[in-house]
């Protein structure tokens, strides 16, 4: 299912807004405690497999035990896929953020393995299944509860609420569903039909905020005032970061033909895992996982990187995307998007020393992002939200533009599988 396509309630009255934004901030809450029971159970299922493990067999975790922990993640995530009710539900690589809702049935089975794949340091979040365990859930329940509210109505509040949850603040989810409201026909202002899917994505913020959740944003030094030479520099950027991110692109469908020549569940993650924990070996504990955490540590001394290590952590991680998205693993994008933007633009800052730091990697994450997303809102959002600075906006806004003309004819960053192509293990049945 489209975001733009997805059909929205307009010319709501003042009351019936105010009664459903009860079940609004109820879904946003429920949201984000099922997004923090995942991530915890994948952290305690991570600190077992990357410290008391390793500790208590005396081996070094950053060595050979990559490969074996992301090869045995990759044969775990397989037999899953080939044997759980569901199948894990369709394969990331071809699904959108927000896809119609699955068979409660798949749900158990895409927690499952989407916990194995953020422990073992597979390099794709969490959102795109937690989305779809969220959505799934709102609209069984709802049309049990409330039936008269439309199933697109569930899906909006489901969806907005998770990703007000996943990015802790609900401007997130009001910037990347402007374009659903502003597709919709009918009456009604723009913040009508916002209403609720803003309340539902505070609520969702809000909660994980009380949860202890780290905050989307690191310590970069505050940009300040913006010069004329900087939307030339910052252009650079963000172009060559989009250059880079549409290279990914052409190899993505590569790389997922060649995998998937293997045709069954189990070999495709296996080889997958495999080849992650190489790419792991060589480019280190940093270029593991989602990336959120890691980001905080590529920004917390920036200088301590040389333009070659930069280049290497960021290729490295490209590779590691575009794998870990072909091989069956389930798992979002813009995550790991956004730590490949952060290294892309501190090598920017190397190679331009006279861009500042903040407006570099600002730049780095607009530009991979909108190549992932191919959302300008959320692309904006992330290069404010990480350096946490808002002076920065209106000189992004200006640089987007050229950014996004190399964008706009570009496909989308996921598989379209062909009508008459056979589904892997079963995913029809996820359906």
């Amino acid at each position: 299912m489209s975001l733009a396509r997805t059909p929205v309630e307009s010319g709501t009255s003042p009351r019936r807004l105010l009664l459903l934004s009860i079940p609004a901030i109820v879904v946003g809450i429920v949201a984000a405690l099922i997004l923090w029971s995942l991530e915890q159970v994948a952290g305690l299922l991570e600190g077992v497999l990357w410290d008391t493990l390793p500790d208590a067999l005396g081996v070094d975790p950053n060595g050979w035990w990559i490969v074996l922990v992301l090869t045995l993640t990759g044969l775990a995530v397989g037999i899953c896929l080939r044997y759980l009710p569901g199948h894990g539900g369709p394969d990331s690589a071809t699904t959108e953020l927000v896809s119609p809702p699955l068979r409660l049935r798949v749900l158990p089975g895409l927690a499952v393995v989407t916990i194995l794949a953020l422990a073992g340091g597979v390099s794709l979040g969490p959102e795109n299944p937690i989305i779809a365990i969220n959505v799934a859930l709102v609209v069984a329940v709802f049309a049990r509860l409330l039936p008269q509210v439309p199933a697109q109505i569930s899906i909006l509040l489901a969806a907005s609420a998770t990703v007000g949850a996943l990015f802790g603040t609900p401007v997130a989810a009001a910037l990347l569903f402007t374009g659903i409201v502003a597709a919709a026909k009918g009456g009604g202002s723009l913040w009508d039909r916002l209403f609720l899917p803003v309340a539902a994505a505070g609520a969702g913020a809000i909660t994980m905020h009380l949860l202890g959740a780290p905050p989307l944003s690191f310590d970069v030094p505050e940009y300040g005032s913006p010069q004329a030479i900087d939307l030339l520099t910052g252009s650079l950027v963000a172009c060559g970061a989009v250059v880079i991110g549409l290279a990914a692109l052409a190899a993505f469908p590569i790389v997922y033909r060649a995998l998937h020549a293997l045709r069954h569940p189990i070999l495709i993650p296996l080889a997958g895992g495999f080849v992650l924990g190489i790419l792991g070996l060589i480019g280190g504990p940093i270029t593991l996982f989602k990336g959120l955490e890691q980001i905080g540590e590529l920004l917390q001394d920036p200088g301590q990187y040389d333009g070659t290590q930069l280049a290497v952590i960021a290729g490295i991680k490209i590779l590691a995307l575009v794998v870990a998205a072909s091989a069956l693993f389930r798992g979002g994008r813009i995550f790991p998007a956004t730590f490949i933007g952060v290294a892309l633009g501190m090598l920017g800052h190397v190679l331009i020393p006279g861009i500042p730091l903040g407006l570099a990697v600002a730049c780095g994450v607009l530009g991979v992002v909108l190549v992932v997303a191919r959302d300008g809102w959320l692309a904006l959002f992330l290069a404010v939200a990480i350096p946490d600075d808002i002076t920065l906006l209106p000189v992004l806004c200006l640089i987007v533009l050229p950014a996004w003309l190399l964008v706009s004819r570009a496909p989308e960053f996921r598989i379209i599988p062909a009508e008459s192509a056979p589904t892997t293990s079963g995913e029809a049945a996820a359906r």
